[in-house]
C-alpha cells in the first residue's frame, strides 16, 4: 500500500527529534505541515518539496497529504511535540477515511509537556493531565469543568495555548478556578520556547502565575500540593521515602 507518515517533531529542535523522525523526514519527498513547523525543517531537509496551509485549514492540509501519497510520493505530515497530542494523528485517520488505498504511520515525538519538564526540572513526577485552554475546537465550558475536576483530584496539570492575542486573560481564568481547590502558594512554572532560540523558564506561585505574561509558545505547569522548589528546579516527588 501506499503511505502517508504522520511524523511528531518534537518542541522544536534537531536534538529532541527521535532517530525515527529523522529518518522518515530524510526519506520523504513531500512534507506537508503548518507553516511555522514547516520552516523549522527546511534547512535539514532542503530536497524536499513542502506543502503548507494556515491555521484552520488542518483539513485541507491533511487532503493535500494524502493526495500526495496517493500519488505515489513519500509523504509525511510534520506536527510539532507528539503526533498524537493535540496533533494531527486522529484528523488523519479521520479524513484518510477517504482514501483506503493509503496506509497511516503515526511516528511519535516530545511533546511540549515534556520538554519544558527537562527544563523545569521534575514537575510531572506523579499523576498528571495535560489541558489545552484553546476553545477553537474546545467549548470553553469544557475547559473549566476540566480544569475544576483536575484541581480538584489534584493533578499536577500542564497547560498548553495558554494565552494568544484574542485570549490574554484565559490563563488569568484558568488560575482563577484551580484557585477553587489549589492554593494560592502553589509551585507552578512557565516554559517559553522550548529548545528553540530564546528559551527560558519561570517558577512562580498559582497567585502570581495569574498575573504572569504567557502566549502560544508558553507551556505552563501547575504542581499538586507536594511540588516544591529544589535547587531552583520545580520538583514534584513521587513519594520514596529518604
Amino acid at each position: 500500500m501506499k503511505k502517508v507518515y504522520v511524523v511528531g517533531m518534537g518542541p522544536g529542535s534537531q536534538e529532541q527529534m527521535t532517530e525515527k523522525a529523522r529518518e522518515v523526514f530524510a526519506s520523504c519527498e513531500v512534507i506537508a505541515g503548518y507553516t511555522v513547523y514547516v520552516e523549522l525543517l527546511k534547512e535539514a531537509y532542503p530536497g524536499a518539496e513542502y506543502i503548507t496551509t494556515p491555521m484552520r485549514q488542518e483539513v485541507e492540509r491533511c487532503r493535500l497529504a494524502f493526495e500526495s501519497a496517493a500519488e505515489g510520493k513519500t509523504t509525511a505530515m510534520v506536527c510539532s511535540g507528539d503526533a498524537g497530542i493535540y496533533g494531527m494523528a486522529g484528523l488523519m485517520y479521520e479524513v484518510g477515511e477517504e482514501y483506503p488505498q493509503v496506509e497511516i504511520e503515526v511516528v511519535p515525538g516530545v511533546t511540549a509537556a515534556l520538554g519544558g519538564a527537562a527544563v523545569l526540572g521534575a514537575p510531572l513526577g506523579h499523576d498528571l493531565c495535560i489541558i489545552s485552554l484553546s476553545d477553537l475546537l474546545t467549548p470553553w465550558e469544557t475547559i473549566e469543568k476540566r480544569l475544576l475536576s483536575a484541581a480538584a483530584a489534584d493533578f499536577v496539570i500542564c497547560l498548553y495555548n495558554p494565552a494568544s492575542r484574542k485570549r490574554k486573560d484565559y490563563l488569568k481564568k484558568a488560575c482563577e478556578i484551580l484557585m477553587n481547590h489549589k492554593p494560592a502558594d502553589t509551585v507552578c512554572g512557565i516554559v517559553r520556547n522550548i529548545a528553540r532560540e530564546g528559551e527560558s523558564f519561570q517558577i512562580l506561585t498559582l497567585g502570581e502565575l495569574k498575573d504572569a505574561e504567557a502566549d502560544m509558545f508558553s507551556t505552563v505547569y501547575i504542581g499538586n500540593h507536594e511540588t516544591k522548589v529544589i535547587r531552583g528546579r520545580m520538583v514534584t516527588p513521587r513519594g520514596y521515602q529518604l
